[in-house]
Parts: structure tokens; sequence; C-alpha cells
């Protein structure tokens, strides 16, 4: 019999994910001592920021200043980095994106309207998703619980692009809900902003249409578009009504 036993075969190493990649499984340990209350400022200090830009409504209006359009004297180069920005920061105020679409048309015809629309609306996804995932999303990962949330999060991660484009083409779906869902899953920053430009699109371009040819209510475009509206409040109505009805299911 020999001296020495046979080693054991040593054990495989555990797959990391590479570096910069979020955990594509589970939910987050909570942070504790001051780590946790460094988490929890970043809330609080994105909580105020929110707060402060919708409050903000009440000394100015995103809609009234994009359909005025520049004052007199200013470049017509600025319109567009202005409107960008204004619509932007109204993304961010919580003002909803069909009349921030409307003062679109209005201001600048169906063509410009749907660019300056669409990049606007991708720079405050941008803006959004950015105070998120470095503000909020430390303090409230760790408390994803829930088999739903974890297989949600789970596929945000994995399948960002096509989970975040399905997401926008989805009627009904408060858009900055789905920044800040976003912005607390692991989905990556890149796919979010390419997904969010592609998925928006359809939606934005029915709405600046609508507005732009309201003055012509007989013409196919205006006609077209109000009634995609049309179906489009009604498929949110209808996802409204089904997620009620699944609730109560549920709870009896």
């Amino acid at each position: 019999m020999p001296d020495t036993m046979p080693l054991a075969p040593p054990a495989p190493p555990t797959a990391e994910p590479p570096a910069g990649e979020p955990p594509t499984t589970g939910a987050a340990t909570p942070p504790t001592g001051p780590a946790a209350r460094s988490a929890w400022l970043r809330f609080a200090l994105l909580v105020l920021i929110l707060g402060a830009a919708a409050g903000s409504l009440l000394l100015w209006s995103p809609t009234a200043l994009l359909s005025g359009g520049l004052p007199a004297g200013v470049p017509g180069y600025w319109l567009a980095p202005v409107f960008v920005t204004v619509y932007a920061v109204g993304t961010l105020a919580f003002v909803p994106r069909p009349a921030l679409n409307a003062a679109a048309g209005l201001l600048l015809g169906i063509q410009q309207g749907v660019a300056m629309a669409v990049v606007g609306t991708t720079l405050g996804a941008a803006m959004a998703f950015a105070l998120g995932r470095l503000l909020g999303r430390e303090a409230l990962r760790p408390y994803l619980r829930g088999r739903m949330l974890l297989a949600l999060d789970k596929r945000f991660t994995e399948q960002g692009f096509r989970s975040v484009l399905v997401l926008r083409l989805m009627p009904g779906l408060p858009f900055q809900a789905g920044n800040y869902g976003a912005a607390f899953s692991g989905v990556r920053f890149v796919p979010f902003l390419i997904a969010t430009a592609l998925g928006v699109t359809p939606a934005t371009a029915v709405y600046v249409t609508a507005a732009a040819s309201a003055d012509q209510p007989g013409s196919a475009a205006f006609l077209l578009s109000a009634g995609t509206i049309g179906v489009l409040v009604a498929g949110s109505l209808v996802g409204l009504w089904r997620a009620a009805a699944r609730r109560r299911s549920r709870a009896a």
C-alpha cells in the first residue's frame, strides 16, 4: 500500500462575471455601516433632484417654451440645442411625452419635429438613467425580492437591448418608470440608449404628426395619426384592465 494517498482533483474555479459586468442572478447583499449611509444619502439626493425638477413646473412650462420658439434676436442655429435641452429636462420633470411631442410638431413640423423629439427623449432617458444608476441603484437593488422581480432583473441584465426595446414599444407604460427601472437593473448604458431611441420613434412620430397637421383635420396625415393615437390609448386601457384583473385573481 503506498505511503501517500492520491490528492483529490482541484475544484473547478468559480465563474465570475467579467470586469464591469453586474451580477446576473440573485439580489445583492444590503450594505451596512458607512456604505449603507452613503448609499441612502445618494438616494435622498436623487429624490431631492427629481422633486426639484417636478416642482420647477410651478415656475415654467416646457411645452409653452417649446411651442413659443426662440425669442426675437436669438440666432436660429440655437433652436435645435435649446429645444433638445428643454425637452430632456421636461422628461426629467415628469412632463408627459405626448405633450412635449405635440409642442415639437407645432414648432418644428413633422420631419424636424420627429428628429428633435427623438433626440430629446433619448437625452432625457440618458440623464434619468445616469441619475438612477449613480444615486439610487446601490440603495435599492439589494432589496429586490420576489420571483417576478428577480426574473425581470435577470432578463434586463442578460437581454438588455431586447428588453428595453420591448419596454419602449409597449403602449401606456410610463416613460420615466422605464428609465429608472432600467437604471436599477443590470442593463448596460449603450444598449439602453440605442433601444430607447429606436423604441420611442413610432409613438413619437404619431404624436408629432398629429400636432403638426392639426390645422388640416381632413388630411390623411392627421386622420392616420389620430387613429393610431386612439389605438394606442385603447391598448393602454386594455393593458391596465388586464393588470388589474390579474391582481384581483391573485388576491382571490
